[in-house]
């Protein structure tokens, strides 16, 4: 029998650790700090949930076995139930106010991903309308290879984040939310006109920006912000007039500002590291290197000859 509507627990994913309450254990693993969305890594015993819903929309995903037996159980979505086969790559999507609730039939392993409504806003403000994104429930018996290489790209940031990795979170985000507006929305796309790059005034506010910014994480909602456009036509208008994605440009921006202070500072090259955004010293060494062919200690001694 479904729970009463009063009974329904509430999720609120604009807190860490959001689940806690809902799940036998902790999670393994979680993000912090990442805007709008809110990643989690589970291992639970055998476990049935409370009915629940979210103010955020959640993705499910089932990754590599890493336990040995059947992972299939059943879920009630929106009051409707389906026994799930929760395949290696399986994913569901719940969308926000849906309620649901589910079993595991032995140890689980799964991942969830929850994705505030107002992301899909900001990058969807030229591409539908937003007033009337509404996403499509899905039970977690289908494969989806782009949604699953953003999950695995975002736990490798959680467990070896490096240097741009508020950009990356940035642009794997804004790549999910397109993804969502594309496949998984009742909403039919708006026709959009961007076909000459960004214009030369624009161009040059963003790239003052970044240059006088690099010292610290610098975050793709930030430059489309500037430009007056969503993080999706920021990523294609910026790469159509320079030729290379935002990444790129201020990792060529931090390079170009350590030569300089190589050159002409006293620094330590530790300091450089930090002036210039990089984590350390081994971070600024191994992206210098990859560029430049030569190591920071390398090019400071061969201009100094």
């Amino acid at each position: 029998m479904r729970t009463s509507e009063a009974e329904v627990k509430l999720i609120d994913f604009s807190q860490e650790k959001a689940t806690d309450f809902l799940l036998p254990q902790p999670a393994v693993l979680t993000s912090s700090g990442w805007d709008n969305i809110y990643y989690e890594h589970h291992q639970q015993p055998q476990f049935d949930t409370p009915e629940h819903q979210g103010s955020w929309h959640v993705i499910a995903h089932c990754p590599a076995v890493e336990v040995s037996g059947e992972r299939s159980g059943e879920r009630w979505l929106d009051g409707r139930l389906k026994t799930e086969p929760r395949n290696q790559g399986d994913i569901a999507v719940i969308p926000a106010g849906i309620s649901q609730r589910c079993n595991w039939n032995t140890l689980a392993q799964f991942t969830i991903l929850a994705i505030a409504p107002a992301l899909l806003e900001q990058v969807g403000q030229d591409l539908v309308n937003c007033d009337r994104i509404e996403l499509i429930p899905h039970y977690m018996n289908k494969q989806d290879i782009l949604i699953q290489g953003i999950f695995g790209a975002l736990r490798q940031e959680l467990e070896f984040g490096q240097i741009g990795g508020y950009l990356l979170v940035d642009s794997l985000k804004t790549a999910l939310a397109i993804h969502l507006l594309r496949n998984y929305c009742t909403t039919q796309p708006r026709l959009s006109s961007y076909a000459d790059g960004l214009s030369k005034s624009k161009l040059k506010q963003i790239t003052e920006y970044i240059n006088e910014h690099l010292h610290q994480e610098v975050k793709l909602i930030e430059l489309a912000a500037i430009a007056q456009i969503s993080p999706y036509h920021f990523l294609r208008l910026f790469k159509q007039s320079t030729g290379i994605t935002p990444h790129q440009y201020i990792l060529q921006c931090r390079i170009q500002k350590a030569k300089y202070l190589l050159h002409e500072s006293e620094l330590s090259i530790a300091d450089i590291a930090f002036r210039v955004g990089f984590c350390d010293q081994s971070h600024l060494t191994r992206c210098f290197k990859r560029l430049l062919g030569m190591t920071p200690k390398q090019f400071q001694s061969g201009r100094s000859q």
